[in-house]
């Protein structure tokens, strides 16, 4: 495996990748690697010749500090991961390297509605700075296939939205989220959690399986919402919020007779948690 830490080096490297004829994956990370990750590297391998993944904490796109400094590192595990997986190159940029005038005063991407609801209403900024790593990642890779989990479905949403504003001809691939043996998405977050909030941690995911199923039975989202709350709360979480979209949209739905998502974030202890299931 090929480790460039910078984006000079690895553009002229996938160009001449480019001319032998072979097509490019991309799995932009943060590190912190888990099977989801592995997963989507997998899933790169089988269908294109060179798999580039990156890791690189993103400061633009934290909106707490706090979360910034205690995002946790593993690089060392992480490279081995990747060797161990097959893939071709690592991109391990410095915050220096992704931002050469500094994080101030950076662009701005017209995202719409997407930036008002959730995620965007919730973490202000937040999708701004997924923007401007990604369009400068998409810039140095120029991948003809872009690899994300659907455990960030609203971030996947925002990618797309991205990938039209910059006119790219790279596909995103959305991956099914990959979940733990009690249902926990996984994340790099998840190592954050001491042992007795892991322990509670699935009662995420069965809060959605109860939306899914209350749905299924014809129930009213004005009934199922408190219940899907009174749930998390018993549990001790406090919600961001626990909501019913249209799964093309995001706009919020009263009803399940449309193709929806249901789409979840709460903090247990300091550690905020994001998961999401389709209807």
């Amino acid at each position: 495996m090929i480790i460039s830490r910078y984006a000079g080096q690895l553009t002229r490297y996938i160009q001449q990748q480019k001319a032998a004829g072979l097509q490019i994956g991309f799995v932009p990370t943060m590190g912190a690697l888990h099977e989801g990750h592995m997963a989507l590297i997998h899933q790169s391998k089988k269908e294109t010749g060179i798999t580039v993944c990156s890791i690189f904490v993103n400061p633009t796109q934290f909106n707490n500090a706090s979360d910034y400094q205690h995002y946790p590192i593993t690089i060392d595990q992480d490279i081995a991961r990747l060797e161990k997986a097959g893939t071709d190159i690592l991109f391990l940029p410095s915050v220096a390297e992704m931002y050469p005038t500094g994080t101030d005063g950076l662009e701005q991407y017209d995202l719409g509605f997407l930036e008002t609801v959730l995620e965007g209403k919730y973490r202000p900024g937040h999708f701004q700075g997924v923007c401007q790593v990604m369009s400068r990642l998409l810039t140095m890779v120029q991948p003809h296939q872009l690899f994300m989990g659907q455990k960030d479905y609203q971030q996947c949403m925002v990618v797309s939205r991205l990938l039209q504003l910059m006119q790219s001809p790279t596909r995103l691939v959305p991956f099914p989220t990959v979940r733990e043996a009690d249902g926990l998405a996984m994340s790099s977050r998840n190592l954050r959690l001491p042992p007795a909030h892991r322990e509670r941690a699935g009662t995420i995911y069965k809060c959605l399986q109860l939306i899914k199923e209350a749905c299924k039975n014809g129930k009213s989202w004005k009934d199922i919402q408190p219940q899907a709350m009174d749930l998390l709360t018993a549990n001790g979480f406090r919600i961001d919020y626990v909501e019913l979209a249209d799964a093309g949209t995001l706009e919020p739905v009263n009803d399940c007779h449309q193709p929806a998502v249901a789409l979840i974030a709460a903090f247990l202890g300091e550690v905020r948690l994001i998961d999401n299931l389709l209807i």
